[in-house]
């Protein structure tokens, strides 16, 4: 205890740059808390939204997921759709006559006729009336908080009756253990804080590093004279740790109070695809104790560590001894991570993918922190061996003296360059996790592809759902009918039932079709179904509006048409047989796994207009886009957008952290720069010299980051199962991003050499 008040008393008494250096390093430490808490809290706020979302799941809803109950006397039906590039969900309920206790945010279900809806659906209501089709009724009211997942979401309990509920499930209460559309799946939110550790993690520790390790030669020189008066060793690594501890304990308190306003603000204003609400952001008590007790724990530690030195030789550090040079075992974490990583590429490159993602998903993590930190300890060796190289040869002398002065104080590199090093780093594995989010199926062909089933659709409906606005083209598909309890591999073919003007229209390919003839679909490049062969004949089951059923063969014919069409995964197989309407018996249509399929462009403008023409012949109908999932779609956003929240964290932490680094070395340096003026060096030249200091280091560290960068990115592509392993279209920006740090880093150099001369800086030397 008196070696710790004997500290803070040094820290009041020993002058203004003392206490400026304790603002600095308090300052920093806020700066780093209030990073480590939002990502720590991301994790929470998806919490917080997934369990709202699972407190209002239907028990049973159209047999998606496993059923609760079946003894349920309600009906409840879920629909989820598209609206421009964000999920609307329905959910239509008929609890007439039935007491079913309402879920949360709401006071009471709905009636036949009544809908309520969430704040931001209520306003699109208003201003878009056609969305009236997909919830359809007259308001009763709003969504509260409580039964949303974020103020932004657009969600709507339908009102309907038992009549047009026909294929909904029992319902008999809201509430499931876990809910059926998270907002960030498992296994992607493990991506996710593998990808927010390295970018934001990494740097933060070195940040924080550099922040208690602030003014180190200063306080080393004071801490050696205090273990010459008599203070023992540990005494005198605890004087030490109590200016870097209080410095950390404040900055903690005072980042956690950053992250509440920061918190605040930002839930109210939201992110691109990304919202909550405030209360989803407040941190839980083992977030504070990490913040309020790691942050110190790790100023202690370095702390005490930096004042080895001091404690054991304080001699040495009073007379300024050199440094002794770094220690080979800074490349032991790279080699085994680097042989991780190029293991991987040569996998890719050969050809044979690891195909146990189990082992990957060990070793892929574990090789990123090998490099990450082999990376940073690699710095201060491969700095002094250029230095001592470049100086040998050159005849200049302003490199010639920032080499030597680098070859002396390689720890200064490490200090410098290792949060932009980091931060370049990381932004290549985030573009590899970006690319693999990329390959998620959705649509991006020029068309969209809408099915819906025909079974309980009558010919009516059908009809009134291909003159639907924005639809240009429409088929009926339909496969060959196969005995259920066949034990043979069934034998089917897949049918078109369309004229050759209808299949035109859906088709970018059509050629030698005549209208009122059979044939086959040969689509290019395309394997061809091995039942399809011309002669055979299938039977296909065809029923009519009374419900009546009859068998009708259908011949494979010879003749067949060259077709390709648009879509993603083509309408029809290569072998498919094209049916004319005509053909069939007058009334009757197919029962067998028939769908109605409708094409229009894929314009979001256009797919919205269609989705609501739809379902205003039939709300409740359910309708597949192809290469569209509205889930999975919204977590793409979502991710995107946290990643870009840690890449906003990382470069923050990265800038403040050199900004500091180069600050407390041109600071520490004054002595020598006072020095080498009154021996008549050019304020250009101490210019250049402090530039070559940083500039060097700092550009072999980023050549470092981005070559073992992209291997690591290709390597995780490799091993996330993808069709992507190489990728060079983010080369050029991130080759920019690194020389924009070069060049930012060198001109912040330049005013770090004071123009005034103070002699009283030397007087001990």
């Amino acid at each position: 205890m008196n070696e710790f008040l004997l500290g803070l008393k040094l820290l009041l008494g020993s002058g203004r740059g003392s206490r400026a250096r304790f603002v600095l390093m308090t300052a920093g430490s806020a700066i780093g808390v209030c990073c480590l808490a939002v990502m720590l809290a991301i994790p929470g706020i998806l919490s917080a939204q997934d369990a709202r979302k699972a407190a209002r799941e239907p028990d049973c809803s159209n047999g998606l997921g496993a059923c609760i109950s079946q003894s349920g006397k309600g009906l409840a039906l879920t629909r989820v759709d598209p609206y421009g590039t964000e999920p609307l969900t329905r959910i239509f309920v008929a609890a007439e006559g039935v007491s079913i206790a309402p879920p949360p945010g709401l006071r009471a279900l709905p009636g036949p006729g009544e809908v309520l809806l969430s704040p931001k659906l209520h306003d699109l209501r208003r201003a878009d009336p056609n969305l009236a089709h997909l919830v359809p009724g007259k308001e009763k009211g709003l969504i509260s908080s409580e039964g949303l997942a974020h103020p932004g979401e657009l969600y709507a309990y339908v009102g309907s009756s038992r009549d047009v509920l026909k294929g909904g499930g029992r319902l008999s209460e809201f509430g499931a253990a876990e809910t059926r559309f998270p907002t960030v799946e498992p296994s992607t939110l493990d991506i996710l804080r593998f990808t927010l550790a390295g970018v934001v993690l990494l740097p933060l520790t070195v940040f924080l590093s550099v922040c208690a390790r602030l003014s180190a030669a200063s306080r080393l020189r004071r801490l050696a004279a205090l273990r010459l008066l008599g203070l023992s060793r540990k005494g005198t690594q605890r004087v030490n740790a109590a200016e870097t501890v209080t410095a950390a304990l404040l900055g903690a308190v005072l980042g956690l109070a950053m992250y509440w306003v920061v918190n605040q603000l930002v839930s109210r204003v939201g992110l691109p695809g990304f919202k909550w609400y405030p209360s989803d952001g407040a941190l839980s008590w083992s977030t504070l104790l990490v913040c309020l007790a790691g942050c110190p724990a790790l100023a202690w530690f370095v702390g005490r560590s930096g004042a080895k030195k001091a404690a054991a030789n304080p001699l040495a550090v009073r007379r300024s001894a050199v440094e002794k040079p770094p220690r080979l075992w800074g490349l032991l974490p790279l080699v085994p991570g680097m042989g991780i990583v190029i293991g991987y590429c040569a996998a890719g490159a050969t050809g044979h993918v690891p195909r146990e993602t189990s082992l990957s998903a060990i070793l892929m993590p574990v090789a990123v922190v090998l490099v990450g930190t082999g990376l940073v300890l690699t710095l201060p060796i491969l700095s002094r061996s250029l230095a001592r190289s470049v100086a040998r040869v050159t005849s200049s002398l302003s490199l010639g003296l920032a080499m030597r002065r680098n070859e002396m104080e390689s720890g200064g590199a490490l200090r410098v360059a290792t949060g932009l090093v980091l931060l370049v780093y990381a932004a290549s594995l985030t573009q590899g996790v970006l690319i693999e989010l990329d390959q998620v199926s959705k649509n991006t062909s020029p068309v969209q592809l809408y099915t819906m089933t025909l079974d309980d659709m009558d010919p009516k409906t059908e009809q009134a759902m291909t003159q639907v606005s924005g639809v240009r083209g429409h088929a009926v598909l339909a496969s060959s009918w196969t005995d259920p309890n066949s034990e043979k591999w069934p034998e089917s073919i897949s049918a078109v039932i369309a004229t050759c003007d209808q299949l035109r229209r859906m088709a970018s390919v059509v050629e030698n079709c005549v209208e009122g003839r059979s044939a086959r679909l040969a689509i290019p490049d395309y394997a061809n179904n091995e039942f399809s062969k011309a002669g055979r004949r299938f039977p296909f089951q065809l029923q009519n509006a009374d419900g009546k059923s009859r068998f009708e063969t259908i011949q494979v014919p010879s003749r067949t048409i060259r077709y390709h069409d648009d879509t993603a995964t083509q309408l029809a197989g290569s072998g498919a047989v094209l049916i004319p309407p005509s053909a069939l018996p007058s009334g009757f249509r197919p029962q067998t796994r028939a769908t109605l399929a409708l094409i229009s462009s894929s314009d979001p403008d256009t797919v919205r207009s269609v989705l609501e023409g739809v379902a205003g012949v039939d709300p409740t109908i359910e309708v597949e886009l192809d290469g569209v999932d509205a889930a999975a779609l919204q977590q793409i956003t979502v991710i995107k957008t946290l990643l870009a929240v840690g890449m906003i964290l990382g470069l923050i932490i990265g800038v403040a952290a050199y900004l500091v680094a180069a600050t407390d070395r041109a600071v520490e340096r004054r002595p020598q720069v006072t020095a080498l003026t009154l021996l008549g060096a050019r304020p250009r030249t101490l210019q250049a010299v402090q530039v070559a200091q940083v500039v060097l280091p700092l550009t072999v560290g980023l050549v470092l980051a981005v070559v073992i960068g992209k291997m690591a990115e290709s390597s995780y592509l490799v091993t996330g199962g993808g069709a992507v392993f190489w990728d060079g279209d983010g080369l050029p920006l991130l080759l920019g991003a690194a020389l924009g740090v070069v060049v930012v880093a060198a001109l912040g150099s330049l005013p770090l050499v004071g123009r005034r001369i103070d002699p009283e800086l030397i007087r001990r030397d």
